[in-house]
């Protein structure tokens, strides 16, 4: 009996060191630190989508190059999703239920508003790069964290500056938002209504149909609404349509544009072909690459035979949101707890002051709000480059 009793017991040491070490997928304390991620590569938002992608990657690259997280390697599981909601609510389930990923990256509104439910009940720490008011519901979504500045805050700054303007030039202002037919072109509509009804500026919205290949009669209703501002939430490629069927119109001259930031890159001024000059953007993240936050990207881009000027601003962008995560999960491992979503979720809400080097302002959460920055510099397109024309203007609205 004796014998078999120690050998039971011996067993039993054994099975449990074997679970020790092949441990919880993500949460394995000896193994890979598992983060799923999903990208838009090839979908409709692909051209500013591919290059945020990029970024996280590129970070994660050289991350583990240089020693991982407190010694542990990123292990970054993601998947083109080409803007599919049930595409993206799929690859969610794939990497959280199967590969036992302790965080995320995400992307677009639609699917990130669509997958925070499940996020919730997972508890998976989740970012991503929609900017959604929202996503800021603490009670609907509290484990969705923003580093980026919310699209209805950005609206109200470039509505804050529009009062300025219109007030130094003894105008009426009359807006038109022009916006992505989606969920994420919605999403500052109604704030930024609710902003223009209570500071008499007269505001109206029109959708920019998917696929578009000439957006002049939509131009026509703003010219017939009397614009002359015209707020732009979109992505680069139909916004900078927008601008070259707009200067066609004389109405670059009559009007100023503004785009929210996901169209105030270096890829919209390209496109545009020389409509965008004078044009001004909402820039959380700045496009000046001499600021200490782009020193590592450009480094790591170069050794690959790239550079930062080819990928853009929204690579840094993409980069510094997995390096917000990857802070998130250092300070748990700091701690010495294990990687649950719970830990990695308190370790996030006590960041405050993070430098990302100038890339943006410092970014900081609690637990009772998880909008990382509300603040964001007017930047125009002055000889074809971005230049600050402001310092940091801030918005922080109330979320209902």
């Amino acid at each position: 009996m004796k014998k078999q009793y120690f050998l039971i017991i011996g067993l039993m040491l054994a099975l449990s060191l074997v679970l020790v070490a092949c441990g919880g997928g993500g949460g394995d304390a000896e193994g890979p630190v598992k983060i799923g991620a999903i990208y838009d590569m090839t979908g409709p938002t692909a051209d500013v989508g591919a290059p945020y992608g990029r970024g996280e990657q590129g970070y994660v690259d050289w991350l583990n190059a240089n020693g991982g997280v407190n010694g542990r390697k990123i292990e970054l599981i993601g998947q083109d999703y080409a803007y599919k909601v049930d595409q993206a609510e799929q690859l969610y389930s794939q990497y959280v239920n199967q590969d036992k990923v302790v965080a995320f990256l995400g992307w677009g509104t639609g699917d990130t508003e669509a997958l925070r439910g499940k996020i919730a009940k997972d508890k998976i720490p989740f970012m991503s790069a929609s900017y959604s008011i929202n996503l800021a519901k603490i009670d609907e979504a509290p484990y969705n964290f923003m580093p980026g500045v919310t699209y209805s805050d950005q609206m109200v700054i470039a509505l804050k500056w529009v009062l300025e303007d219109a007030k130094k030039k003894g105008v009426e202002p009359k807006v038109v938002v022009f916006h992505h037919d989606s969920p994420f072109g919605q999403s500052p509509v109604p704030d930024g209504k609710t902003f223009a009804d209570a500071n008499g500026i007269a505001y109206t919205n029109i959708a920019m149909p998917k696929g578009a290949t000439d957006l002049t009669p939509q131009l026509t209703q703003a010219q017939d609404f009397g614009a002359n501002y015209v707020v732009i939430q979109n992505v680069s490629s139909p916004a900078a349509l927008l601008l070259k069927n707009a200067k066609s119109l004389g109405m670059t001259d009559q009007t100023q544009f503004i785009c929210l930031n996901w169209c105030a890159d270096d890829l919209f001024v390209k496109l545009a072909e020389g409509a965008a000059e004078g044009a001004l953007g909402v820039m959380p993240f700045t496009s000046d690459f001499s600021v200490p936050g782009a020193k590592d990207p450009a480094e790591y881009l170069k050794s690959k035979g790239k550079s930062l000027d080819d990928e853009g601003l929204h690579y840094v962008q993409g980069w510094w949101t997995a390096a917000t995560m990857v802070e998130g999960i250092k300070r748990t491992l700091e701690a010495k707890k294990d990687l649950s979503g719970e830990n990695i979720k308190a370790s996030l809400e006590a960041i405050q002051n993070f430098s990302t080097g100038d890339v943006t302002a410092p970014l900081g959460f609690t637990s009772t709000d998880h909008r990382g920055n509300d603040k964001a510099k007017i930047h125009q397109v002055q000889n074809g480059a971005w230049t600050p024309i402001t310092d940091y203007m801030q918005s922080r609205i109330p979320v209902q």
